[in-house]
């Protein structure tokens, strides 16, 4: 997108830290977000609230992952007048355990798509993408583990993402 765009002097910065989920975001977000004063905040987060049910015997519920979300995105709409992109989570059925992950992981993905709704964001349909790219390849060859994209996953989620905020700046 910057280099579409260069007269636009776009800059992206990175916070995402591997392993995190919701209530960690909830922990940082001042420092790591509102004060960084950005025009755009793309939330990717929950995955990792479904995995620590599953290694560590630690879950985190619908109901407080969609709390948790909702009061990052109250705060960042009473501090910014910043366009919110939600990227719902996904997983794939690589190693055959990720299958039982849908029961958990679902009605999070659930909880995106209303929050997405809910306050006028772009949503990243992550979860589709990867269950319609895996028609086409094996899902392994997206994401190895079920999680973590491969590069083809990776150029995935960001063709998604240049699709949706390319086309919502350009309307801009």
């Amino acid at each position: 997108m910057a280099a579409a765009c260069p007269d636009l002097q776009l800059s992206f910065i990175n916070r995402g830290i591997s392993g995190n989920r919701v209530k960690d975001l909830q922990a940082r977000w001042e420092q790591d977000c509102l004060k960084l004063q950005p025009d755009w905040v793309s939330i990717y987060i929950g995955i990792n609230d479904c995995w620590r049910r599953y290694d560590r015997n630690d879950p985190t519920s619908a109901e407080q992952f969609a709390s948790g979300y909702r009061e990052l995105l109250v705060r960042t709409q009473s501090a910014l007048d910043a366009k919110l992109i939600l990227i719902e989570p996904f997983v794939l059925p690589v190693p055959d355990d990720r299958k039982q992950w849908r029961e958990d992981l679902d009605p999070k993905i659930a909880v995106v798509r209303e929050l997405a709704r809910e306050f006028g964001a772009l949503l990243i349909p992550l979860d589709g993408l990867f269950a319609q790219a895996s028609m086409t390849a094996p899902p392994s060859y997206w994401a190895p583990d079920g999680v973590h994209p491969s590069a083809a996953g990776h150029s995935l989620i960001a063709k998604a993402w240049l699709k949706a905020a390319g086309a919502e700046a350009v309307a801009r």
